[in-house]
């Protein structure tokens, strides 16, 4: 039986490939344009992601990483210049950003147990005292959390929803269920005559 610690990077693995997943066959165009209103893009998600686990699973645990970030170095993450990549930023970069913060934090894991010491100093002073452990599932909790969005950005781009999109059903089956929700969905829009439910 697997501990807990196995457990949990091996779902910190599989939300990470997820996600990169999500940017696999864009061009540099769709990686980075913006499709919420708040600028949420795929490749913001992953430059976002290589800080977290820098953060967390490197520095916060006395395992500075192996390269700096300028919008860490600057303060200008505190204004969101983690969430989406410059022009001089290629998608190679960022990718091989997040993959070597990934890999950093893969190493972290191997070699510190759960209740490792850590301290994050951003966080409030009652809670900057943490452990591993703590981070693990908040790295954990924050991947997952940004996969999902990559999910929905890059079905706005082309359709493709999730890395199972082919597996349960084709663009006709999905044509049809999209207009089964929205058949319910119109059936409360302003001005609809509501039946109630049965």
């Amino acid at each position: 039986m697997a501990d807990v610690k196995t457990e949990l990077h091996l779902e910190l693995r599989q939300k990470r490939a997820e996600l990169l997943s999500r940017l696999d066959g864009l061009s540099e165009y769709d990686l980075r344009r913006p499709l919420t209103p708040t600028g949420t893009n795929l490749l913001g998600l992953a430059k976002h992601l290589a800080g977290g686990e820098y953060v967390y699973l490197g520095t916060s645990v006395g395992r500075p990483p192996p390269e700096t970030l300028a919008w860490e170095e600057d303060g200008s993450v505190w204004e969101g210049a983690d969430m989406w990549a410059t022009p001089d930023q290629s998608s190679e970069y960022i990718l091989g950003l997040y993959r070597r913060a990934c890999e950093h934090g893969d190493r972290t894991l191997q070699e510190l147990e759960l209740d490792a010491p850590a301290r994050v100093p951003h966080w409030p002073a009652e809670r900057a005292d943490t452990t591993l452990g703590v981070l693990l599932i908040r790295m954990l909790a924050e991947t997952a959390h940004h996969a999902g969005h990559a999910d929905i950005v890059r079905e706005l781009i082309d359709g493709r929803a999730g890395p199972d999109h082919d597996e349960i059903g084709d663009a006709e089956s999905w044509r049809v269920f999209l207009a089964h929700v929205q058949e319910a969905a119109d059936a409360f829009a302003p001005g609809a005559d509501v039946r109630g439910s049965p």
